[in-house]
């Protein structure tokens, strides 16, 4: 059978099955950002973020390079997937239409696609999200002009995005929950003459045993020398004696990450080790105290400079001390609609949730990483994840 007749009979039986939220939970998200687009004076979004589309249907793939998209207006839900996403578009979303296309025929999207669009005068676009094709959306503003086309759509469902429901802080936590019991089986384990991969395997398998979906980015470890090159991972290196090993996991629950970064040792830490410890700390300690309603990120960013000041010019340090976290896909679990660092004016709110991410590298040496993800507060920054926030010693004599 085709994979029309096949979405027919397969909805028979499982349609909107494992929607990932009650139908309430996606009806408030709808409300909101229709609300935005009439604000914004849009008639329609197209939505090519699998992210964004999750958010709004619930759709949920671990393939996520074909062309998928959403139309989003006042009236309707249009979902556009090829043959092989016809499963997923029927279980797990909840939309009023599904157009489909032939997974080699790309070139199929185009018509239905325009007759969908062609009602509405301003279409809001994400023109920095992930999936939009410039084949596609040249041939979209050919046929119905340019003039329709705005690039303000992405930053509209972004600014709903960040501050989050009951219900995904709920999932936010289980995460942090799964990710922390993944640390702890890595570092159990942990021991020179161990490979970096031994360990990141003991991880995953902790974490997926706990109930991860599959992970928006796999866990990261490195170790030595290779723990002081920003986004490394583990390459089947041997951990030496005395090494710092750095771990970053984030495991998946109803796509929703809380990332965490711990640093153990394969024997004793070094006070210097100890000491940019120490840093990270200060810097977190500044940042939750900032993480307010009605400051600033750029705010929280320059209390965090003030902490990391006396090792500025001695370690290397990403620039960003937090992005938002909450449902993604891969390959990233960086939602990408808030960033903590200079020159962001955006004032914080009650329930946003960012990841901070303090990683301090001594080029060529090594590196000491510690984070917590983090959820804004009336109070300041509240941990979901459970860091020590200690340089764990791994089997020392």
């Amino acid at each position: 059978m085709d994979h029309h007749r096949y979405r027919h009979l397969l909805a028979e039986q499982l349609e909107s099955a494992e929607l990932a939220f009650p139908a309430s939970e996606f009806d408030t998200r709808l409300s909101q950002v229709r609300h935005a687009m009439r604000e914004a004076g849009l008639d329609a979004l197209l939505l090519t973020d699998p992210a964004d589309i999750y958010y709004l249907t619930g759709y949920n793939t671990f393939e996520v390079s074909v062309h998928i998209c959403l139309v989003c207006s006042n009236e309707r839900l249009v979902l556009q997937v090829p043959s092989i996403e016809t499963g997923p578009a029927v279980v797990t979303a909840r939309v009023d239409e599904t157009l489909g296309y032939r997974w080699e025929g790309i070139g199929e999207v185009i018509e239905p696609l325009v007759e969908t669009l062609a009602p509405f005068r301003a279409i809001g676009l994400d023109l920095y999200g992930a999936g939009l094709r410039h084949g596609v959306l040249r041939e979209l503003q050919a046929r119905l002009g340019a003039e329709r086309f705005r690039d303000d759509g992405g930053d509209l469902v972004d600014r709903i995005r960040i501050v989050k429901s009951q219900a995904e802080l709920a999932c936010l936590r289980e995460s942090a929950r799964i990710t922390s019991l993944g640390l702890d089986a890595a570092i159990r384990v942990l021991a020179a003459g161990m490979t970096d991969g031994d360990v990141a395997a003991e991880g995953a398998r902790a974490m997926l045993a706990n109930g991860s979906e599959f992970m928006s980015m796999q866990p990261i470890v490195t170790a030595g020398r290779r723990s002081s090159v920003i986004h490394m991972n583990h390459q089947r290196h041997r951990i030496g004696p005395d090494e710092p090993v750095f771990l970053e996991f984030g495991a998946a629950y109803r796509r929703y990450t809380a990332p965490m970064m711990r640093t153990a040792v394969a024997g004793w830490a070094s006070a210097e080790m100890q000491a940019l410890r120490d840093v990270c700390r200060n810097v977190y300690d500044a940042l939750i105290d900032a993480m307010r309603p009605g400051r600033s990120f750029d705010d929280a960013a320059r209390a965090a400079e003030n902490a990391l000041a006396p090792e500025a010019g001695r370690v290397f340090f990403s620039g960003v001390f937090g992005y938002a976290v909450g449902a993604q896909f891969p390959p990233s679990w960086v939602e990408g609609s808030g960033y903590i660092a200079r020159g962001q004016p955006r004032e914080f709110e009650t329930d946003m949730v960012f990841h901070l991410p303090l990683c301090l590298r001594l080029p060529g040496q090594w590196g000491v990483g510690l984070s917590d993800t983090v959820r804004v507060t009336p109070g300041g920054g509240e941990a979901l994840t459970e860091n020590d926030w200690q340089l764990r010693q791994c089997h020392a004599p």
